[in-house]
């Protein structure tokens, strides 16, 4: 499921990473504790998350991660946004909550964390 697929299904915006839309995810990831992201998250992974502080882009950085989704319909400020066009992450938003983003995702085919080795 590529990244654009994980737009519609999730009826998100682009903020950032339009260009990127076709890359294809190695798994999900839900969560809004960083350190979880750090221990948990595989290369190539995307984030499920209401953070939206600049330390989110940093630790999708350092995670090799290929994206970011705000739920709950939180957008990250401009200095966010902007850092994460430098790094290449692409960041979407969506209203939907987190639980019922992830569960659309998994029922759409997507695989988390877990699946992947």
């Amino acid at each position: 499921m590529t990244l654009r697929e994980i737009k519609d299904l999730l009826q998100a915006e682009i903020l950032t990473g339009e260009e990127l839309l076709d890359i294809e995810p190695t798994s999900i990831c839900g969560s809004d504790l960083l350190s979880d992201v750090l221990a948990f998250t595989k290369e190539k992974s995307l984030l499920l998350t209401g953070l939206t502080n600049s330390q989110v882009i940093r630790t999708a950085e350092m995670s090799d991660l290929i994206g970011i989704v705000f739920v709950r319909g939180k957008r990250p400020d401009n200095a966010t946004i902007e850092l994460a066009t430098i790094k290449k992450i692409t960041l979407l938003t969506t209203r939907l909550p987190m639980f019922e983003s992830c569960g659309r995702l998994y029922q759409g085919g997507a695989r988390g964390c877990s699946e992947v080795k």
